[in-house]
């Protein structure tokens, strides 16, 4: 059964800095693709960042290009969304999430996605 745990979420100021951590479990995610989704209170679910398991390969909301780096450690299961330069606005419950290859645009819909974690909350304050 696919788990997946986030952490590192936090209260932190503006311009500062949060590592998020997603550990996951239950197979192998060769050929899957992991991604961060966030959700602030009263919004839908939208898409931050995502990467291909296998290849590497990384796309990003453009809201967060050029602060937010997400990263795998394939040894270890787990995968990263360190976020640099927060604003306000990054304020949200953020949410780890697991699919086998979506392709395209359906990459950024949280729908296309099988497995979620719970989520951690972050939360940046002016």
């Amino acid at each position: 059964q696919v788990q997946l745990v986030e952490s590192g979420g936090g209260l932190v100021q503006a311009g500062g800095s949060l590592r998020l951590s997603c550990a996951a479990s239950g197979r192998t995610f060769s050929g899957y693709v992991m991604g961060w989704f966030r959700q602030a209170p009263g919004n839908e679910r939208e898409f931050v960042a995502a990467i291909r398991w296998s290849e590497g390969n990384t796309y990003y909301a453009n809201s967060v290009k050029g602060r937010f780096t997400i990263s795998r450690d394939n040894a270890k299961n787990m995968v990263y969304l360190q976020m640099n330069s927060l604003k306000p606005e990054d304020t949200a419950v953020y949410y780890c999430a697991a699919d086998q290859n979506p392709s395209g645009a359906f990459l950024i819909m949280p729908r296309v996605y099988d497995y979620w974690g719970q989520g951690t909350q972050v939360t940046v304050s002016s």
